[in-house]
């Protein structure tokens, strides 16, 4: 019986020697521990893209096309508006469990304006107070929900939402037919409308060189406040005016905190967790 189980015990120990010795072979012959550096061209490494909740700073400035909706309706041309320059801060953060979103405030020093359309063979042009053009100054602060895509050097937006804003000043234009008395020129009368209010929306890109970002976008602004009483002329028949702006901007913006990688706070957590294992100790 002990001559038995000793040629089991011999048996077992060569098995496991041959065994180790055929594993050892196998692991140098397909896996060796050194690659030539060919082989290491073929090998593709990707990165993973993690957009952290990081904030911007930034200014921003443009110019556009200004026109009204007006009901009943007028015959008009577009104004151009070479003044729109703001100062704007954005969050991003995470929503629904996915990086793609961000709320974006501001405020802006703009101009929106008027003209109606001369009529050749009437020799006649609508006026508003004996103005056949007006430029208003205004200022507004927007509040905006945007989506955006980003890859490492370049990123896509869209965003829609609302604004308020105070019109600070009008010039008046009499035109070719048109007679503006000089205490409205640069006036507001008691008619007139001065709080702005109204939906704001837009499309962009963005090209990345951290810490800073370039955008450009291309935004269209409504209002929903008349630029007068509507009952100014006649308490029975209302009149509506409500500018509309089409805005092309560019802006330099600056990444508060970091965008992209481990932040301080991760970078402090990981470590926390590295000392004291996960475990909180009182």
């Amino acid at each position: 019986m002990k001559r038995l189980i000793s040629i089991i015990l011999i048996l077992s120990a060569y098995t496991s020697v041959y065994a180790q010795e055929t594993i050892g072979s196998l692991a140098n012959r397909y896996a060796p521990e050194t690659y030539t550096d060919e082989f290491l061209d073929t090998v593709t490494v990707k990165k993973t893209l993690v957009v952290n909740d990081y904030s911007l700073i930034g200014v921003q400035y443009g110019a556009g096309l200004s026109q009204v909706y007006w009901n009943p309706a007028q015959e008009q041309e577009m104004v151009f508006i070479p003044m729109n320059f703001g100062v704007t801060y954005t969050k991003y953060g995470q929503m629904f469990g996915m990086p793609f979103f961000a709320l974006k405030a501001g405020v802006f020093y703009t101009q929106e304006g008027y003209q109606f359309k001369y009529n050749e063979e009437y020799d006649y042009t609508y006026t508003i107070e004996g103005a056949e053009k007006a430029i208003l100054d205004v200022v507004e602060v927007p509040m905006l929900f945007q989506v955006h895509i980003d890859s490492w050097n370049f990123k896509i937006m869209a965003e829609v939402g609302f604004y308020g804003g105070y019109r600070l000043g009008i010039h008046r234009f009499p035109g070719k037919t048109g007679n503006v008395s000089y205490s409205k020129e640069y006036s507001f009368i008691d008619t007139d409308r001065r709080m702005d209010y109204g939906i704001k929306g837009g499309v962009g890109m963005a090209l990345i060189f951290d810490p800073l970002e370039v955008h450009f976008n291309v935004s269209y602004k409504h209002s929903l406040s008349s630029l007068y009483e509507p009952d100014h002329a006649s308490q029975y028949y209302y009149r509506y005016a409500y500018p509309m702006n089409i805005i092309v901007s560019a802006g330099v913006h600056y990444q508060i905190s970091k965008r992209t990688g481990k932040t301080k706070a991760a970078l402090k957590k990981e470590a926390k967790e590295m000392v004291y294992g996960g475990v909180k100790r009182n």
